[in-house]
């Protein structure tokens, strides 16, 4: 069964220097039909204006990854063992976070004129209590061209995604050329969520443009083809 969450019945923050498209429920935006799927709590498409960003705030027991889009972002923390990371990327980047017992950080945008978009992403963790942990790793254009590419893997099970979090999820990472189409298995029990980062796309006879999701379930195997070029996230979940 998959079943479509159009861009526009997503949820919408909006404030003089950040507009924020949600895919779940999230702070002020309740809502009760998308509140997660499976272990993915949040999708948000976050455009921050230059010089501008989310001042330090705490964080704890979430596996969080930032996907950039466009601009710049800049991430610094303070983890719980005194060790600071401080990084600032670009388009292709993704950033991870391990909360676990505890962390503080901010991510703003660098840039005095230009905006920022990137993806956040919130998965819940397979237990409490995790060490805090943060890691970074920038993909080319080259690398996710016309194929899935594992981008973040569980660390708890062999996986040849760079980046680990303390879940048995899976992100995938694929520029699609147009017409090129990329196939993926699904292994009995699990779900998918795909997501539309930019471009349009087809899945399975369904057309899905930027912004647009769907959730899978009960699928042996799905088809995802390039209509224009396009930019999509596909999280395979237990």
């Amino acid at each position: 069964m998959i079943t479509v969450r159009p861009s526009h019945t997503r949820g919408q923050t909006k404030w003089s220097w950040l507009d924020s498209k949600h895919t779940f429920s999230f702070g002020r935006y309740i809502d009760r039909e998308h509140v997660h799927f499976r272990s993915l709590r949040v999708i948000n498409d976050d455009i921050v204006a230059g010089g501008k960003g989310f001042e330090p705030h705490p964080h704890e027991d979430m596996e969080i990854i930032s996907y950039v889009v466009s601009g710049r972002l800049a991430h610094k923390d303070q983890m719980e063992n005194g060790s600071r990371h401080a990084h600032e990327s670009g388009a292709g980047s993704v950033q991870v976070m391990s909360a676990g017992r505890g962390v503080t950080h901010s991510e703003f945008n660098p840039s005095p004129t230009e905006a920022s978009r990137f993806i956040q992403i919130w998965i819940l963790p397979d237990r409490e209590g995790h060490d805090p942990m943060y890691a970074q790793r920038d993909f080319s254009d080259a690398e996710r061209r016309d194929k899935l590419v594992p981008i973040v893997g569980p660390r708890a099970k062999k996986t040849d995604a760079p980046l680990l979090i303390n879940q048995d999820a899976t992100v995938y990472s694929t520029l699609l050329s147009p017409g090129v189409k990329v196939g993926h298995a699904i292994a009995k029990g699990r779900g998918v969520y795909v997501q539309v980062v930019r471009g349009q796309i087809d899945l399975d006879g369904r057309a899905l443009g930027e912004g647009d999701g769907a959730a899978i379930e009960n699928e042996g195997s799905i088809v995802i083809t390039g209509t224009t070029e396009a930019d999509v996230l596909v999280f395979d979940l237990a």
